[in-house]
């Protein structure tokens, strides 16, 4: 899609302003990552702006772990397709972010503009939020991590203040899809949240955190971050942050994907958790793909198979969201 020059010099300014402005946490101009959330911001509208309001928002969350007062200032993204009937009620895709420290961008790997890009063309607004841990907001906001923990009850509360902020938005039809680390989050939320949600997709997602610190150096690490050096070293602070511990919980639909030659999220993690949720009795779906070719990000790259693999995802949330029909061009 092609903006006129004025178009893009007033989002050019509007990322300015959002910057100064509390788009971002004060300490951020110490960190070089913030500036290319700056830029993909203006990405952002480049991409979605023809379909979709797009917007950022400040939110507030529980506290940082070892923080007393105010709650923690969050992060989030809302697009609001356009064609929307707001007279009429619409369903919600809360969409979850992957990775260790990232972040909710444009492209890469994980093709985040695509996927937002199908969903606002299936009929959903979309909610984005950036969790505590993500980069971008400088080092505080990074280090706030709180892996298998808070970061859950953020996604949470972007849900509840979307419901919040625009009426026309039905609590009874929101749905969670993430992947790998997001996949994660997915899982807990819909786990934990029944209540929430109608329904979660949850790709090659991180589940089982014992095993996961057999193949990862950087799992230990990450629990230390997170939880501090005891619980680093502690089988059962893993194991509750882990999403197998919690399977027999499951009370709402919800579709699983996973691929034989994942080397982020090996497959045999996604093994387990079929197999806890069966062990308990749930009732889901679930494919694992084999050797698929992307690896990890196999259904998020522009090959026939991704997209096909996609159509069965949003084949899966119509069934339970119930999105209105839109134009054919919509989704183009």
């Amino acid at each position: 899609m092609r903006l006129r020059f004025p178009v893009v010099i007033g989002l050019v300014l509007w990322a300015t302003a959002n910057a100064q402005q509390g788009g971002a946490p004060d300490n951020s101009g110490n960190d070089p990552e913030h500036a290319v959330k700056v830029s993909d911001d203006i990405l952002w509208h480049l991409e979605l702006d023809d379909i979709a309001e797009v917007r950022t928002f400040r939110y507030t969350g529980l506290l940082r772990a070892s923080a007393q007062g105010n709650p923690m200032i969050l992060y989030g993204y809302s697009y609001i397709p356009k064609a929307l009937d707001r007279k009429q009620k619409a369903p919600l895709i809360v969409l979850i972010h992957g990775g260790v420290h990232s972040n909710h961008m444009t492209g890469g790997e994980a093709n985040a503009a695509t996927i937002v890009r199908e969903l606002i063309g299936q009929g959903y607004a979309v909610v984005a939020p950036d969790y505590r841990g993500s980069t971008g907001y400088g080092a505080a906001y990074a280090k706030a991590i709180d892996y298998g923990g808070k970061e859950n009850d953020d996604i949470l509360g972007a849900r509840d203040w979307m419901l919040e902020r625009y009426p026309f938005l039905d609590a009874a039809r929101v749905g969670l899809v993430g992947w790998s680390h997001g996949g994660m989050i997915a899982l807990f939320n819909i786990f934990l949240h029944p209540e929430a949600y109608a329904c979660a997709y949850a790709g090659e997602p991180v589940a089982d955190l014992l095993e996961r610190r057999k193949y990862l150096k950087s799992m230990v690490g990450t629990m230390a971050e997170s939880a501090g050096d005891a619980a680093a070293k502690d089988d059962e602070e893993y194991r509750r942050r882990s999403p197998v511990a919690w399977a027999g919980k499951l009370e709402k639909p919800l579709l699983v994907h996973g691929n034989t030659n994942d080397e982020t999220v090996h497959v045999v993690e996604v093994q387990h958790l079929v197999a806890a949720l069966q062990a308990a009795g749930r009732q889901f779906q679930y494919k694992i793909y084999n050797a698929a070719p992307g690896g990890h990000h196999f259904n998020r790259i522009d090959t026939r198979l991704a997209r096909d693999s996609r159509a069965e995802i949003y084949t899966f949330l119509r069934q339970y969201l119930r999105p209105a029909a839109w134009p054919e061009k919509s989704s183009q």
